[in-house]
């Protein structure tokens, strides 16, 4: 079990759990539908030993643009899973390197999927999309009920989150808090080829945080 802050890399086997290390801060975020309380993740990277990874996700509603969707549809593909809402300032602040990273990730066979969360209007989230350039789809989920399925894996508030599923749907990779293209494609490649992340210099001079211990994530949504 090791821990891994965002922009540090990760040097141990792959097949070791690098653990999660939360170190959350509280955030408020103004915004117009009530859902201003949501915890900001710090950029923490947790990778699973495939023997770790629990049951596959069961995922299945209908999208921003009023679409049946399942989940199970993608089985045999890796998937990039991100939880968000237009409220949530990370949320847009990640948006465009998600879409960078899915434009580069999808002639690989990576499917996009968001988890549109706590969106009381859905035009609020279409615009969102259309601000972005957002082209993959998005589930809605106002009513929380679909987040269930992510439970031990992303939390509630926890907003934004992203998840790495294997090609059995099964929870491989998380992200928690806001990510970037050059994070997210590494995670991925990571689930893709069995081998650690690649270490990458922090973005600016300053030193990175220091671990912060925690207790362990179990893998088990």
């Amino acid at each position: 079990m090791r821990t891994h802050p965002r922009r540090r890399g990760a040097t141990a086997a792959l097949l070791a759990v690098l653990a999660v290390a939360p170190a959350l801060a509280g955030c408020t975020g103004d915004d117009a539908t009530g859902n201003a309380n949501f915890v900001a993740g710090d950029g923490t990277i947790t990778v699973l030993d495939p023997a770790r990874r629990a049951q596959p996700i069961a995922l299945a509603g209908t999208t921003l643009d009023g679409r049946r969707f399942d989940l199970a549809s993608l089985r045999g593909r890796t998937v990039v899973l991100n939880v968000w809402g237009s409220w949530c300032p990370p949320c847009r602040k990640e948006a465009p390197d998600l879409e960078a990273a899915h434009r580069v990730l999808e002639p690989r066979g990576v499917a996009f999927v968001g988890l549109n969360v706590r969106e009381p209007d859905p035009a609020q989230a279409l615009a969102y999309q259309r601000t972005f350039g957002i082209t993959y789809p998005s589930l809605s989920d106002d009513s929380g009920s679909l987040q269930l399925a992510l439970r031990g894996a992303v939390a509630a508030n926890a907003i934004p989150s992203t998840l790495v599923l294997d090609g059995e749907g099964r929870i491989a990779a998380r992200i928690s808090g806001a990510t970037t293209k050059l994070t997210l494609v590494g995670v991925v490649d990571s689930v893709l080829t069995g081998t650690p992340p690649a270490a990458r210099p922090p973005a600016t001079s300053s030193p990175a945080p220091s671990p912060v211990p925690s207790a362990a994530w179990s893998g088990t949504p």
